[in-house]
């Protein structure tokens, strides 16, 4: 008899650090996952609310074949999709079912090694989110093993942010596309509260693809696309809902994911309905613990971080988003307060812009901006974002020497797109989750075309059932 134990590590891409969690350390590419694999599932027929932590039987098997880039065919030849998530894991749709997993890891630290070739344990279910199993893969043919070090992150207890004008000043003096601004609230935060705020110290997504080249047929579409567009302002009216502020919470990728469904609504139903759906509702709910040892994530790790993929996609799908009165936000990890009889909305479709994680470009977001409404997007912040006033921001290569700063990755929105007439420089116009008082009013633009801080490289989008 084979047995599967079934518990998933903690994710982290917008996330708070504590010392029991952490994000999944795997660092799997493409030409990791491609090839043949064996997924091996236990017993079916459960509902959406099952935990894969207890030893369970394995009853049965399926053999696929995962082509580059997005092809799947099973055993019986049935063909299907699947796609990358960051470096993180993958998802497999195939004959009705969906699976998805974590890839696996061994060790921690600087002794990490990202076992590729296997997943952690994760979930199956129908394509209608009804018929449930836990399962696991590993590749027939074994690849080797992906043998990385974590980053030696520099230790940020008990350290507090230190305005420093002399940074302001410097990133003003070396160009002038954009202005920085000190922001006095940031004085006195911890140095640890300020980096989770800008998507958490573990959240780099390591590799981050390249844009895909753009087809003539998406360059002849864009072609016919208004120069300039933005959601805030068509004919007259919003179509985005209201600048929110994530606070400390590492909670970007709820944000940005309730942004996304909230502004399609709005646009399906010509403004007729707007609602405004509860971030809290994902920090609590989308994880669940199993006593006082170990802390297990569905989805997403609370106020530890998410995917936008898996969120503002795959949760709303599978369980549903509420409204912001049946969960009000709070910032803070808790137990799922969620009122009950609160209805659910969901959205289905979701997807990586381009169809999977590596075929996004600056075409196909304008494109499916344009068509469907904003999208959720990932990209890398420096320090010197943390200052953005207005303008159109470019990284300055800048280090602030006062404040020590690890690279992460921040979830927003994107809501338009323009020229300025003065430079000629494009850009992207972004909702941002830091409050009304930061950048253009909440917003801020950054440069267009050029894969900027990878902002082309990681759009998400999904489509609301109404």
């Amino acid at each position: 008899m084979i047995t599967l134990t079934f518990c998933l590590p903690a994710l982290v891409i917008c996330g708070a650090i504590v010392s029991v969690l952490s994000d999944t350390p795997a660092n799997c590419s493409y030409g990791n996952i491609v090839g043949s694999w064996t997924f091996k599932e236990g017993s079916r027929g459960h509902d959406r609310n099952i935990q894969c932590t207890k030893i369970m039987t394995v009853v049965s098997t399926l053999q696929v074949e995962l082509f580059f880039p997005d092809l799947v065919v099973d055993e019986n030849g049935n063909k299907g999709f699947w796609t990358l998530i960051y470096n993180q894991g993958f998802e497999v749709t195939v004959a009705g079912r969906k699976y998805f997993a974590f890839s696996m890891y061994k060790g921690s630290g600087r002794n990490t090694t990202s076992i590729c070739d296997e997943t952690l344990p994760g979930w199956s279910h129908d394509i209608f989110d009804r018929d449930w199993a836990c399962y696991q893969g590993a590749k027939v043919k074994s690849g080797r093993s992906v043998r990385h070090q974590a980053n030696d992150f520099q230790v940020y207890s008990g350290r507090f942010y230190k305005i420093n004008l002399q940074f302001i000043d410097e990133i003003n003096r070396v160009q002038s596309s954009w202005k920085a601004a000190v922001y006095p609230e940031y004085g006195g935060m911890a140095l640890e509260d300020l980096v989770n705020r800008a998507g958490g110290r573990k959240s780099r997504v390591v590799g981050i693809p390249k844009p895909a080249p753009i087809s003539r047929h998406d360059e002849l579409k864009v072609q016919q696309l208004p120069k300039q567009f933005d959601w805030r302002n068509q004919q007259g009216r919003s179509f985005v809902s209201p600048i929110r502020n994530q606070e400390s919470c590492g909670s970007c990728y709820a944000f940005a994911s309730m942004a996304m469904n909230e502004a399609r609504v709005r646009i399906m139903t010509n403004n007729t309905m707007q609602p405004v759906f509860s971030p809290q509702d994902i920090v609590e709910c989308s994880e669940y613990s199993q006593g006082n040892i170990v802390e297990c994530s569905e989805y997403s790790q609370g106020c530890a971080g998410g995917f936008p993929y898996l969120i503002g996609g795959k949760y709303a799908e599978d369980f549903g988003l509420v409204k912001e009165k049946c969960n009000p936000y709070k910032g803070i990890d808790g137990k799922c307060s969620t009122d009950p009889s609160c209805r659910r909305h969901y959205s289905t479709k979701y997807q990586y812009v381009g169809g999977f994680y590596g075929a996004c470009n600056e075409a196909v977001l304008m494109i499916n901006l344009v068509e469907y409404g904003p999208i959720a997007v990932g990209f890398e912040v420096f320090p010197d974002f943390m200052h953005y006033k207005g303008g159109i921001y470019r990284h300055t290569g800048l280090t602030d020497k006062f404040n020590p700063f690890e690279l992460t990755n921040h979830a927003v929105l994107l809501v338009g797109y323009g020229v300025d007439e003065a430079s000629g420089d494009k850009f992207w116009i972004v909702k941002n989750s830091w409050g009304p008082k930061w950048g253009e009013e909440g917003y801020f633009r950054i440069l267009r075309g050029v894969d900027e801080c990878a902002f082309e490289s990681m759009g998400v989008q999904a489509f609301p059932i109404l």
